[in-house]
């Protein structure tokens, strides 16, 4: 079935309080807005079409590149109307499809929900209702003695009887598009709000004879969109639940469910375990028996099979192998790579690295561009002193090598295999392998030293 979709995405969202386009506010780490693309997107449609308004370009600039050449800007200006919205984008919808009406603020409608009505919908006009206990603020959907649906009637423009109605429009609309032109020159603003309604199309369809079918999504969830934070938080907490129970039931342990934030995609193996407060960000990929403890935060990472991250980590753009010790209060920065049996401490930092199998920095140590072979021994208080205050240099240390505490690596320096570097060491120069290599100041004792001591208070 050919398709097209037109995304409303327009509104000012006024009790935002914000100076941000609503549709570019964040939920699970992605603008309103890119939600909504990104299920249009599986539905491979022919055209899809963004109607925008407030905030003008910064909604266009935000999304345009990630979304493809394939989706058009329309800009609405001034905004009457859903109705007026659709009207932007028909220029650029084919008539020989049908056309889905989406909305850049409602991010958590299932495709499999969009399939459904678009199923539903046939040649004809499809609407998803919903059933809510309290349906306040919503279009009533009107239908006769038979069941069929006759039109919808907004809630200032209901009557008393209409009110009491319990099926509402979600406003998510599937429309013969040829018909849908024609039926939009047809609108009328005389209403409450002084809008064009795209929902008045619903009594016109009637009017013609054509069949109106209707779906309803599994969830009530998948309808409700975002005018307030209170409500962005809300759909917030409600998405990172079904992220949880989707966790849960590939065999993941977490420990507290309502304590777990994906904003991105979490991919875990088999018995892989996660303690409370955590945050995973972009793509992240857990082995299987991966543990992570509580509070930490990994942005981008792969983590082998059997690796532990103790609590307070930081990870990004960083990739662990199979049965590494991470933590606790350790960082990995971008294009940290650690092989097989790495152990990296508390307060460890590492940034653009390569340690090999086998190699340990256990305590308060930086290890910036440099590349570590096999059990290595890094110990506490190393530095790779890798910039120069211009560019940065970069340190080779190879296996077998032991570095004593608070060793200054002054790059670029290379240490040799099985080499050992003394406490205290600041390395400007290679250490040759098998050798002990230090530097230091002489030590003396100074006999006959008094320590100071504060004087008397004067009067």
């Amino acid at each position: 079935m050919s398709l097209n979709v037109v995304i409303l995405a327009a509104g000012q969202g006024k009790r935002m309080r914000s100076d941000t386009p609503k549709v570019l506010h964040p939920l699970a780490g992605r603008p309103l807005l890119d939600h909504v693309l990104g299920a249009a997107q599986v539905l491979e449609p022919d055209s899809i079409c963004v109607v925008y308004g407030h905030g003008g370009e910064a909604v266009r600039d935000a999304l345009a590149a990630q979304a493809g050449p394939s989706v058009s800007w329309v800009k609405q200006e001034p905004q009457l109307g859903t109705g007026h919205a659709v009207m932007q984008a028909a220029p650029h919808l084919r008539d020989g499809a049908s056309t889905l009406v989406l909305y850049g603020d409602v991010p958590l409608t299932r495709v499999e929900t969009l399939q459904r009505l678009i199923a539903a919908a046939g040649d004809g006009l499809g609407v998803l209702t919903v059933t809510l206990a309290d349906a306040s603020g919503y279009g009533r959907i009107v239908r006769d003695a038979r069941g069929q649906v006759q039109r919808i009637v907004e809630q200032k423009d209901a009557s008393e009887a209409e009110r009491e109605i319990r099926e509402v429009n979600t406003g998510i609309m599937v429309i013969p598009t040829a018909k849908l032109k024609g039926w939009l020159g047809r609108l009328s603003n005389n209403n409450a709000q002084g809008e064009y309604y795209l929902t008045d199309i619903v009594a016109v369809a009637v009017e013609e004879g054509l069949p109106i079918a209707t779906a309803q999504p599994e969830a009530e969830w998948e309808t409700l969109g975002v005018n307030s934070r209170a409500q962005l938080a809300e759909l917030e907490r409600i998405h990172q639940r079904e992220v949880a129970l989707r966790l849960l039931e590939d065999g993941v342990t977490l420990a507290d469910p309502a304590r777990i934030d994906v904003r991105g995609s979490l991919m875990a193996g088999r018995d892989c375990s996660i303690d409370v407060n955590c945050v995973f960000e972009g793509e992240v990929t857990l082995g299987d028996k991966v543990s992570i403890g509580p509070n930490c935060v990994l942005r981008n990472v792969r983590i082998a099979s059997g690796t532990r991250v103790e609590a307070f980590c930081h990870m990004e753009d960083a990739e662990v192998g199979a049965n590494c010790r991470i933590g606790p209060y350790a960082r990995l920065r971008p294009a940290a790579v650690l092989a097989e049996d790495v152990h990296i401490g508390n307060f460890v930092e590492v940034k653009k690295s390569d340690i090999g199998v086998g190699s340990k920095a256990n305590h308060l140590a930086y290890i910036g561009d440099t590349t570590i072979g096999r059990n290595v021994n890094v110990g506490a208080g190393t530095i790779t002193c890798n910039y120069d205050g211009v560019n940065k240099h970069r340190t080779i240390i190879e296996d077998d090598v032991f570095i004593g505490s608070d060793t200054q690596l002054v790059a670029p320096v290379r240490v040799g295999r099985g080499a050992t570097l003394g406490a205290g060491t600041t390395l400007t120069k290679d250490a040759p392998p098998d050798q002990l290599t230090l530097s230091r100041a002489k030590q003396i004792s100074v006999t006959g030293w008094q320590r100071p001591v504060k004087g008397g208070k004067k009067g």
